[in-house]
């Protein structure tokens, strides 16, 4: 190869000679020129490039468009910079804080000082950032020293600039500047701005200048852009969507659960309907687990302190965790459980194990507790008390794969039976060029590495893989799924631990008498059973499998003279395990059924005078409709086939 070449390496392994200081654009031109139309950014060893930057040395480069998560991530990162100047444009002389990309759009933190600012004027900041769009003005970079960026924001008046500069030395300054605005900023960013062809705000907030309340209160403004029309009218129909599904909604309209103030923030209270979700769920995954061979544990809520200094969580949540409970002892302090690993860990120190005992797998829906702040609880999906669906496998390294093989075999059951049809699997690999940082022998990594890469290949898992991901006590894979509104949620994760046997001094006797230390797995399908309610409940939107939903029928009599064959139609439902009510109220039955739509219950039964007499139902389903009359014995076959898991 000539002095002036390099050779960049794509994802798929295949290798392109160029011309040293090529970049992003040019490597997609060599591939096709439609691809070069649609590139937004290049990540080039690890690290998201603009695509115009030149690339001096061999590479590896993926390409960036719209359909991947970093390419959306610089778009909306320069949306927020054509926002800015916008913003600049309609309100002269405003400050301007930070604008990050954010999940599902960016923002704008806004000093708008003395000047009146209406929020019945965003069509019109729309309107200014798609006709600045349309300029298609380039995003170009240039590196400036900290001297000539405090003049440029010194001269600009800009005190907030000023502060970010004041944390940063020379070298690593970069502005970004298209049309007429120029922001700091290390990038990357899109070509130019004729990519951006809708712009919605979306929300407008107070923040404080650096999330200190001492600080003055700038005005964020969210928003998000896209590469077409039609697509920002999709986005918005799914948050239209999303706010009709979100859980906290249903779960009051449900009779799911509660929060009271007086016992506390973040800690659920679960209502009778809520819990028989709760349980269903529960006993769907314990049946699961006891064919699988898992044997149930239960542990504490609370521990001594040295179980977690010893375990290393003690270093990890102490200070941001729930304060110690003291003793009437001197000295003697208890935790409550951050996590239920530590406790499993002891329970498989007490008593000596063998290579013939190995792998042994523990099960518990453990309640754990973690102090999250009050800003960043939410519904169920953050909370302060959460059960976890744990599990700990602990195996020979050479066993490793076949475990792995057989949780992933459990997650996809569980996905499946619950209607989560679209994921991926994460593989979380170790960074190749900064192997100190994490713990265990090369060897044992390698080998945990490949039994990773290796089942999710025999399982034929959509994966994608992610180098420097891994924690620093083993590799793992967490399955990232969509739900019905096309969101991304982490549902159900799988590690392989060398740090808690090394640390709790675990052991087993091998083959040749030798004592080793077992490699120890982590696994939650569900994860928290709260998080995994909120994202069940928003992806069905409260229409839950049969087998799960609490009230499965409401037994409806058109009127008092048929509450007794009412009564025992539905204690016919209940002997064969058929769940709800009776509707008793002196209500019309075209009221009863609306109730009964408006509770999401999937059946209803209406008795009256005709079906009295014949000793039969009228079926009607949720959302469906009139199914047609049945005897009692027809209904049960029919709800069987529908409820199988």
């Amino acid at each position: 190869m000539s002095d002036g070449m390099i050779k960049i390496t794509l994802p798929d392994g295949s290798i392109k000679e160029l011309e040293k200081g090529s970049n992003g654009l040019d490597v997609a031109l060599s591939i096709s020129e439609g691809l070069a139309r649609n590139v937004l950014a290049a990540e080039v060893n690890g690290e998201v490039w603009d695509a115009t930057r030149p690339i001096t040395e061999d590479s590896h480069v993926n390409l960036l468009t719209w359909q991947n998560d970093k390419g959306k991530s610089t778009f909306w990162h320069s949306s927020a910079h054509l926002m800015a100047e916008a913003l600049e444009a309609l309100y002269p002389g405003v400050k301007l804080g930070i604008g990050p990309a954010i999940e599902g759009g960016f923002y704008y933190d806004v000093d708008f000082g003395d000047q009146e600012f209406d929020s019945d004027n965003l069509k019109v900041i729309e309107d200014k950032m798609l006709e600045l769009a349309r300029n298609k003005s380039e995003y170009i970079r240039e590196e400036v020293s900290k001297a000539d960026a405090v003049a440029y924001f010194t001269e600009k008046g800009d005190q907030y600039k000023l502060e970010l500069i004041e944390g940063l030395d020379d070298g690593e300054i970069t502005f970004y500047k298209q049309g007429n605005f120029t922001d700091l900023c290390k990038g990357p960013h899109i070509p130019n701005t004729g990519f951006i062809k809708a712009a919605k705000i979306l929300n407008i907030a107070g923040a404080y200048w650096r999330g200190d309340e001492k600080n003055k209160q700038l005005t964020r403004l969210y928003a998000v852009t896209f590469p077409k029309q039609k697509e920002l009218k999709e986005h918005l129909e799914l948050l239209e969507e999303a706010k009709k599904r979100d859980h906290r909604k249903l779960g009051k309209e449900l009779e799911l659960f509660t929060f009271s103030q007086k016992v506390g923030q973040g800690l659920p209270l679960w209502l009778p309907k809520g819990a028989m979700l709760r349980e269903r769920l529960e006993s769907f995954l314990k049946r699961a687990q006891t064919k699988a061979g898992y044997q149930p544990v239960v542990t504490p809520h609370i521990g001594n302190k040295e179980l977690y200094v010893t375990s290393g969580h003690y270093e990890k949540y102490g200070e941001d965790s729930f304060q110690p409970i003291k003793t009437p002892n001197e000295g003697e302090e208890f935790f409550l459980k951050p996590m239920n690993c530590p406790h499993h860990c002891e329970i498989y120190k007490s008593k000596p194990r063998s290579y013939k005992d190995l792998p042994v797998r523990f099960a518990e829906f453990g309640t754990v507790y973690r102090y999250e702040q009050s800003g960043e609880l939410h519904g169920l999906t953050r909370v302060r008390g959460f059960t976890q669906d744990d599990a700990h496998i602990f195996c020979t390294p050479d066993q490793v794969k076949e475990e792995f093989l057989k949780v992933i075999d459990l997650v996809l059951y569980v996905f499946s039976a619950l209607g989560f049809e679209d994921y991926t699997a994460q593989i979380s690999l170790r960074d190749p060029e900064n192997k100190a940082k994490y713990i265990g022998s090369d060897e044992n990594w390698e080998k945990a590495e490949r039994a990773i890469q290796e089942a999710a290949a025999e399982k034929g898992l959509k994966t994608v893989t992610e180098y420097g991901e891994a924690a620093f006590y083993g590799p793992k894979l967490d399955f990232m799924v969509k739900d019905a509104l096309k969101r991304s949620w982490q549902l159900g994760t799988i590690q392989v631990d060398y740090n808690l046997p090394e640390r709790f001094e675990l052991e087993y006797t091998g083959s040749d008498n030798q004592k080793y230390r077992p490699v120890m797995l982590h696994r939650a399908p569900f994860g928290s059973l709260e998080r995994f309610v909120a994202v069940l409940t928003e992806h069905c939107g409260g229409n839950y499998p049969l087998w799960l939903t609490p009230d499965q029928i409401a037994v409806l009599p058109i009127s008092e003279k048929y509450a007794k064959y009412a009564e025992e139609v539905y204690s016919y439902m209940e002997e064969n395990d058929i769940r709800g009510f009776i509707d008793h109220r002196d209500e019309k039955i075209g009221r009863k059924i609306r109730d009964a739509e408006t509770k999401k219950i999937p059946y209803m039964l209406i008795v009256g005078e005709k079906e009295q007499e014949e000793g039969k139902v009228s079926a009607r389903r949720h959302g469906e409709g009139d199914l047609g009359s049945f005897t009692k014995e027809e209904f049960t076959a029919l709800f069987r086939e529908a409820a199988k898991v």
